[in-house]
């Protein structure tokens, strides 16, 4: 048993990209998916409400709109992305747009609340 619990630690400490590798590599070898291994460990693991929870771990947050204060927004999203005034413009104009992609609860929930201070909405997804 210990040496379970010290796998599923290092598992769990895995990024996105290194656990889609795994799951690759374990479809390849052993010829099941990603989607059976989840739904028959599911259950024993806990419940498959706390495995979706840990699965949302990255966020991308979606400018969708600049609410009618694009200089402001515009500011904004120049001070987070460290995009030019030209591509910063684009971007909000452009929406809705990806603004940042990968980032995690914490900074995407601030990248939010900065944008809809400045007037313009954000969607995470």
């Amino acid at each position: 048993m210990a040496d379970i619990a010290k796998l599923v630690e290092e598992l769990s400490s895995l990024t996105v990209m290194e656990a889609a590798e795994l799951a690759k590599a374990l479809e390849e070898e052993w010829g099941v998916s990603a989607a059976a291994a989840v739904a028959v460990a599911g259950p024993a693991g806990g419940g498959a409400g706390e495995a979706a929870a840990e699965e949302k771990d990255e966020f991308d947050v979606v400018l969708t709109g600049d609410g009618g204060k694009k200089i402001q927004v515009i500011k904004e999203v120049r001070a987070i992305t460290g995009l030019g005034l030209t591509e910063a413009k684009a971007l909000v104009e452009g929406a809705p747009k990806p603004l940042k992609e990968g980032v995690n609860k914490a900074e995407a929930e601030e990248i939010k609340g900065k944008i809809e201070a400045a007037g313009g909405t954000v969607e995470l997804k």
